[in-house]
């Protein structure tokens, strides 16, 4: 083959992983271990990642409950007395001075502090304190580990989202869901790797736009993208076979369909003709496992109670939580929740109440509900936003009906439980408005090794060449977080 023939340059950039991956060798080696891990799994084994951990993971599988909109951290979880105390001063210039807010807040100076609309309880044998908003939340506060100096570099939504869940403001990196199929595999057969549900609140004023690049798989093999999952009688586009073509008809279609791709892979090495055998694959067996997965009717009663009276109602959070759980007790590695409806720039005493009564108690239920089955130790549950919020207002003092507060990207609190986390234990501090990070300061970039790292994967090892750089989920930067680490 003449040098600087396309096929020949592709050859060349072939990773080791990529190589065995196409031959097929890898594919017979990916098949046996597909056997294998199934085996173990019968016989009541462990199974054994097929593309590898670093070391021995803590947590199988994450369960992302990814609040869109940034909740407001000052009036669920940091309770600080002094604003409480300084409902209504202007901000001291010292908490503000050269940052950057968004172009709603324009200059922070003059700005009137905010006090939490509602009070604050510590709960538990750790003492969190959690707002009298969410009631279940604080029930659970023992089996939780807060982060509450986590901050960010990003002052707007999507770019904010874009980095926490890719590593980069600018869309087109992949995602952590994506980079864990990557890295460690699948463990189910009949339904994706790596799965996504949105809900909104109601009638909220505030909801964000769920772009596809928040699950996308970026120059990853398209295989790994997020599957979303619809609130809808058709929980998956396309599954449906159409009038008169029958599951064994389809099944004669499919393999005459991956001959022909299989053909073409040899051909030309085109990563993305395996994927489409792979997707091919997937939606035919999802037609007869994704059914089985929206049935509830075997769900008790008492279980269905835990999560709320929405849960019966598909495309609401509450049914979106147990629809997680149920994916990840049938092997689906990484499971990623998106409500919108936080963005409370003139709402903090309205939809505010309507978000926390849609989300805390199935948030809670989850965990509870993990806990009795088994599951939580091996499965990492995140709940948290993009940024936090200002602690102070954004709009007029006089007009409760509409206060409000701003971005904030310099501080926010997310909880995380199970997957080897600390549980009970509060990491990380503000300063006594909650404006500031002050002790043990948590980066996005942070977070994403630490949530790699319970998954037994090194973030500085688990790389992807495109267009000759090594890319990884925390780009060049990131730290595992150990003292949460259990």
């Amino acid at each position: 083959m003449p040098p600087g023939h396309p096929l020949a340059e592709l050859r060349q950039h072939l990773t080791r992983r990529e190589f065995l991956g196409r031959s097929t060798t890898g594919l017979g080696l990916a098949a046996l271990a597909g056997i294998i891990g199934r085996d173990a799994r019968a016989a009541g084994g462990e199974t054994i990642p097929t593309l590898g951990s670093h070391f021995a993971p803590r947590a199988k599988r994450v369960i992302y409950l990814f609040q869109n909109g940034a909740p407001t951290h000052v009036d669920l979880f940091d309770y600080k007395e002094r604003l409480a105390r300084e409902h209504g001063k202007p901000v001291p210039e010292e908490y503000i001075g050269g940052k950057r807010f968004s172009s709603m807040t324009g200059k922070a100076d003059g700005k009137r502090l905010l006090g939490p609309v509602e009070p604050f309880r510590q709960h538990g044998a750790s003492g969190a304190w959690v707002s009298a908003l969410m009631p279940h939340t604080a029930q659970i506060a023992d089996r939780l580990c807060f982060l509450k100096g986590m901050h960010t570099d990003a002052v707007n939504h999507a770019p904010a989202i874009s980095l926490l869940l890719s590593g980069s403001q600018i869309p087109g990196r992949p995602t952590l869901g994506s980079w864990m199929g990557y890295g460690l595999g699948s463990m189910a057969e009949n339904l994706p790797t790596f799965a996504v549900m949105t809900s909104v609140t109601r009638n909220t004023t505030c909801g964000q736009i769920f772009y596809d690049f928040y699950w996308g798989s970026g120059f990853l093999p398209s295989k790994h993208q997020g599957v979303k999952f619809r609130g809808s009688a058709e929980p998956v586009l396309y599954l449906t076979n159409p009038d008169g073509i029958s599951r064994s008809a389809r099944r004669d279609m499919l393999d005459d369909l991956a001959a022909l791709n299989q053909h073409h892979l040899h051909s030309w090495g085109d990563p993305e003709i395996a994927a489409r055998v792979a997707q091919y694959e997937m939606a035919f067996q999802m037609q007869a496992s994704v059914p089985e997965l929206t049935d509830l009717s075997r769900e008790p009663e008492s279980v269905l109670r835990e999560y709320g009276p929405d849960v019966r109602t598909p495309g609401s959070f509450a049914y979106n939580c147990l629809m997680a759980r149920r994916l990840v007790e049938r092997g689906v590695r990484c499971v990623q929740l998106m409500h919108a409806g936080w963005d409370q720039h003139n709402s903090i005493t309205t939809e505010l109440y309507s978000q926390c009564r849609d989300t805390d108690q199935p948030s809670a239920a989850l965990v509870l509900d993990l806990e009795r089955r088994g599951l939580l130790d091996d499965t990492l549950v995140v709940w948290g936003g993009e940024f936090g919020r200002t602690p102070f207002i954004q709009g007029n003092l006089d007009d409760r009906a509409r206060w409000g507060r701003d971005h904030h990207p310099y501080a926010f609190t997310i909880w995380m439980a199970g997957g080897g986390v600390r549980p009970g234990f509060t990491f990380g501090e503000t300063d006594d408005l909650g404006m500031n990070v002050v002790r043990d300061p948590v980066h996005v970039h942070d977070l994403q090794a630490t949530i790699l790292h319970l998954l037994g994967i090194d973030h500085e090892r688990l790389t992807y060449r495109f267009q000759g750089r090594d890319f990884r989920l925390t780009d060049v930067h990131g730290n595992v977080v150990k003292p949460i680490l259990a």
